[in-house]
């Protein structure tokens, strides 16, 4: 008998995909939702055969289409009879120094990564009510720590929206929800499969993904990931000179 459902948003790929996986191997069912449906049945078939025993539901969303993001999460809740965990995965890395001429991409980061965060939030809870029980997830990112530079600087204000979203829903305190959010540190993904493969601190993303996954089956409010280096530099961001600050950037 399966430990529960989990819905996962973004996870055709990445930590996303990764999540699935192990999450998978922990003996959990899993409600799987991206816009590359293809690359959704390619990791189901992959789930499968690793795990015969886990059902894998797989649909197709854009989380920037509202009515779409309501309608996915009713479906899945609907088919499995209880979503015991939701985690809000879905993000972009588009973006580009303000005021020169990329405004587009910064605002579709800004549409996916924290208008979608919270249109998923309310389907969501709008399920978790319902049930009186839940585990809502929310992944964020370190540079919500401090406002970052150039092409970092909308992605870090979303994320930074993200955490502060997370945060409110769980000073509501509602009945049988658990709240977490996850500030990944440098955790190689398809977001970041551009950069500098010697990028200092960047990790693989099965590494990464455990030290995620860990913290989330700990249920707790926040976490910092992987642990070391991320939990001294998370305090050390919090008061460090943007001088400094930009070099993480």
């Amino acid at each position: 008998m399966a430990k529960g459902t989990i819905l996962i948003t973004g996870a055709s790929s990445g930590l996303g995909a990764e999540m699935a996986r192990q999450f998978a191997a922990l003996g959990y069912d899993l409600a799987l939702c991206a816009r590359r449906t293809d690359r959704l049945e390619e990791l189901a078939e992959e789930i499968h055969a690793a795990h015969p025993d886990t059902r894998v539901e797989v649909r197709r969303l854009d989380v920037t289409a509202d009515a779409e993001v309501f309608a996915v999460f009713a479906d899945f809740a609907e088919s499995f009879g209880t979503i015991d965990r939701v985690i809000i995965n879905a993000g972009l890395g588009k973006g580009a120094a303000l005021g020169t001429g990329r405004a587009e991409a910064n605002r579709e980061t800004a549409m996916v990564n924290f208008v979608g965060a919270l249109t998923q939030s309310e389907a969501a809870l709008e399920i978790f009510r319902r049930q009186e029980k839940g585990h809502l997830v929310m992944i964020s990112s370190m540079s919500a720590l401090r406002g970052m530079r150039r092409a970092m600087t909308t992605y870090a204000a979303t994320k930074a929206g993200v955490a502060a979203l997370a945060e409110g829903i769980r000073s509501e305190n509602i009945k049988g929800l658990d709240v977490t959010v996850i500030f990944p540190g440098y955790i190689r993904s398809e977001m970041n499969d551009r950069v500098e493969q010697k990028t200092r601190m960047m990790v693989d993303t099965e590494t990464g993904v455990k030290s995620i996954v860990a913290a989330i089956e700990k249920r707790v409010p926040k976490a910092y990931v992987p642990a070391w280096p991320w939990v001294p530099i998370g305090v050390a961001m919090k008061t460090l000179p943007l001088s400094v600050v930009r070099k993480l950037s």
